[in-house]
C-alpha cells in the first residue's frame, strides 16, 4: 500500500470536503434540520462499513450492528465505571471490537454467500442479547445513560453534543475514511481483496493468501462502524440494546443499496438519501418504510448500481456527447 501516490487533485477534493463540515452549520439556521443532518452522516459511516464489505470482498452482513452498538457500550462502560479516561476509552471502543472481528473474520470468511450472512446474524444477535438480558452489566432493555466528563479532548461535553458540532465532527470523520478507503481501493492490498473477491481459487492457485486479507477487510469494516457507534454514543449519552439490533444492520444495508455499494460514497449518499425521505414522509404518514421499499426495488430492478452508480453513468453519458459535439 505504500507504493500509492496521491495527486493534487485527491488532495484538493479532500480539503474541499472537508471544508463544507464548519460551512453547513453557518448556511443551516434551523437546529432541527442540524439534527437530522447529525444524525444521518453518523448513519452514513456506518453504512459506509457495510458498503466496504461488499465492494471489497463480495460478503453482505447482517450483524454489524454487533461492532456499532458494542463501540458505544464500551464507550458507556468505561466512563461510567471510570475504568478509562474518555479519550483512552473512545480509543478502546474503537479497537476492541476491531480486534474482536479480525479474530472473528479468520473462521468466517472461509464460509461463502448466504452462510456467511447467516453467522453474522447470529453473532451479531448473540451479542445483542447478552445487553438486553444482562440487567446488571448494561442496564438491560432500559438503556444506558452516560455521564461524560465536562471535557473530551478539549472540547466541552455540552459543546460536542450540540448538532453543529457533531455534525462538523461526524462530517470529518467520514470525509477522512472515505479518503482513507479510496487509498486501499488503488492499493496493491485493496487490488489484491478485489481478485481474492471475483476468483478466490484463482488467487490462491497464483500463490497469494486469502483468509487473511478478507478478514483484515471485515475487522477495518468492523472499525468504521464502531466509529460510527462511538460518535452515536457521544451525541446522545445514552445507548440501548436497539443500536445492537439486526434490524439497524438491515437498515444499514438498505442505505448501501439505495446508494450503490460498488461505489465509495455510494454508502452514505443512501444514508442521507434515507434520512431526508425519513423526514419529509414522517410528517405525511406512519407509513414511510413503505416508501423506502418501494425505493429499494426499484433501485433493484432498474439502478442495480444505485444512485450513486447511476449519477455516475449520467455523468458519463453528458461528457460524451460534449466530446461528440
Amino acid at each position: 500500500m505504500m507504493g500509492v501516490r496521491v495527486g493534487w487533485k485527491f488532495l484538493a477534493a479532500l480539503a474541499a470536503a472537508l471544508a463544507i463540515g464548519p460551512l453547513a452549520p453557518a448556511l443551516v439556521a434551523s437546529t432541527l434540520l442540524m439534527t437530522l443532518l447529525a444524525q444521518a452522516v453518523i448513519s452514513a459511516i456506518f453504512a459506509t462499513s457495510i458498503g466496504l464489505l461488499i465492494r471489497q470482498s463480495g460478503l453482505i452482513s447482517f450483524g454489524h450492528a454487533a461492532f456499532y452498538g458494542f463501540a458505544a457500550y464500551l464507550l458507556g462502560l468505561f466512563v461510567k465505571h471510570g475504568l478509562l479516561p474518555a479519550h483512552w476509552a473512545i480509543l478502546a471502543a474503537v479497537l476492541l471490537p476491531t480486534l474482536l472481528a479480525l479474530a472473528l473474520g479468520l473462521v468466517i470468511v472461509r464460509i461463502p454467500g448466504v452462510a456467511f450472512s447467516m453467522i453474522t446474524l447470529a453473532v451479531g444477535q448473540v451479542v445483542y442479547e447478552i445487553f438486553f438480558k444482562w440487567r446488571h452489566l448494561a442496564n438491560g432493555d432500559d438503556g444506558l445513560a452516560i455521564r461524560f466528563p465536562a471535557e473530551i479532548l478539549g472540547i466541552a461535553t455540552r459543546t460536542l453534543q450540540k448538532p453543529q458540532t457533531m455534525f462538523i465532527v461526524a462530517w470529518t470523520v467520514l470525509v477522512l475514511v472515505l479518503a482513507l478507503l479510496y487509498w486501499l481501493s488503488r492499493s496493491h492490498f485493496g487490488r489484491l481483496t478485489e481478485a481474492i473477491r471475483d476468483n478466490e481459487e484463482r488467487a490462491r492457485f497464483i500463490g497469494y493468501q486469502t483468509v487473511m486479507p478478507r478478514a483484515i477487510i471485515y475487522a477495518l469494516s468492523a472499525m468504521i462502524a464502531s466509529l460510527a457507534g462511538v460518535l452515536f454514543a457521544l451525541y446522545n449519552a445514552f445507548v440501548s440494546p436497539e443500536a445492537l439490533h439486526w434490524t439497524l444492520s438491515g437498515a444499514g444495508l438498505v442505505m448501501a443499496i439505495i446508494g450503490g455499494a460498488r461505489l465509495l460514497i455510494g454508502p452514505a449518499l443512501g444514508a442521507l438519501v434515507l434520512f431526508l425521505i425519513k423526514d419529509l414522509l414522517g410528517d405525511v404518514t406512519e407509513h414511510w418504510q413503505g416508501f423506502v421499499g418501494l425505493i429499494l426495488i426499484a433501485v433493484t430492478l432498474w439502478m442495480p448500481v444505485g444512485i450513486a452508480g447511476g449519477a455516475q453513468a449520467l455523468w458519463q453519458r453528458v461528457r460524451a456527447r460534449r466530446v461528440e459535439s
